[in-house]
């Protein structure tokens, strides 16, 4: 039977939503194990808007939900009314919408909170005992909410391939478990049914990014 997976959005773009090629990652290697997909994100306005040409903010108010919908094709629904009884497992892309509209880590950093509805349903699955996926800044979510779990962003060494391994430490501040991967390799937290890969957290050429995100799927699939 075909594994069913909640894939969740925060926008469309890197800057201030979902890092695209890594949706587009997750929903390949998905789409080629089979599972089916709904995705979903939460109907609330953007932290901000920023212009990708330039990494400026700028005046404008957009709908996480509408532009999540860019990616999503239009079939996207509302985080609020995900239903972890009928998934068996769900999977978060990164970007730093994950930053600033499915947390305010962007802002607090090691003292972020977590979106309500996303923490209600980050707790229903691991609950549940049902995995979750998350890749390159995503786990700081898994960080806040199941504290003392194992994931990884990539590297705690900074360097030019590696230039926010500073996230690593701050993981560790809070009490998490980071241990360090290549891009293209994916950590399993067996107990806590949690897979993690570093995606763009590695400056690495994209097919490699793409390669740790099919990491990160197939192993998140063999847990559901």
């Amino acid at each position: 039977m075909a594994k069913r997976v909640a894939v969740i959005l925060s926008g469309c773009g890197v800057y201030d939503g979902t890092e695209v090629h890594e949706a587009s990652a997750v929903l390949v290697h998905l789409s080629r194990a089979g599972a089916k997909v709904q995705m979903f994100a939460p109907n609330e306005d953007q932290m901000h808007v920023v212009n990708h040409c330039e990494g400026k903010p700028t005046d404008e108010r957009r709908n996480t939900l509408q532009e999540s919908a860019r990616i999503a094709r239009g079939d996207v629904t509302d985080l609020a009314k995900l239903d972890v009884s009928a998934f068996d497992a769900a999977v978060i892309p990164g970007g730093f919408g994950v930053a600033k509209n499915l947390s305010d880590w962007a802002v607090k950093n090691k003292d972020c909170t977590v979106q309500a509805d996303l923490e209600r349903i980050i707790r229903a699955f691991h609950g549940a005992g049902k995995p979750l996926g998350m890749c390159c800044i995503a786990p700081v979510l898994a960080a806040r909410v199941l504290p003392g779990c194992e994931l990884t962003v990539g590297q705690d060494q900074q360097c030019e391939a590696w230039p926010f391994a500073q996230t690593a430490g701050v993981l560790k501040d809070m009490g998490c478990k980071h241990v360090n991967k290549d891009v293209e390799e994916a950590h399993v937290d067996v107990k806590n049914k949690l897979v993690t890969t570093s995606a763009f957290m590695c400056n690495a050429p994209i097919h490699k990014v793409f390669d740790g995100i099919g990491a990160m799927v197939q192993e998140t699939l063999k847990l559901a």
